[in-house]
């Protein structure tokens, strides 16, 4: 099992279409996988905006899910163009 995090910066003034679309995708992967992802925004920076989605155990499938969502989503342009960055960690203990 492991965690997915996936990272972005949102202008502030795309904060509410990318908090829409991420709930959209949030419900895609979730009808999908069962697996329901997090949002957090960093503490220090209010543009940067993280997707958490834990406990993955197949992970083509999720892959393919979460690839499936943002391909049908309007996440770029809500979110102006965001890049998004994903990083993959597993739990030690």
């Amino acid at each position: 099992m492991h965690s997915v995090y996936v990272y972005y910066k949102v202008p502030a003034a795309c904060a509410a279409s990318t908090r829409a679309v991420v709930a959209d995708l949030f419900e895609a992967v979730h009808a999908t996988t069962g697996i329901r992802g997090r949002l957090l925004r960093r503490r220090d920076e209010a543009d940067t905006w993280m997707e958490v989605y834990e406990d993955i155990a197949d992970d083509g499938a999720f892959d393919r899910a979460l690839g499936a969502a943002v391909a049908a989503s309007a996440f770029a342009r809500a979110a102006g163009g965001a890049v998004r960055h994903t990083e993959r960690f597993i739990l030690l203990a």
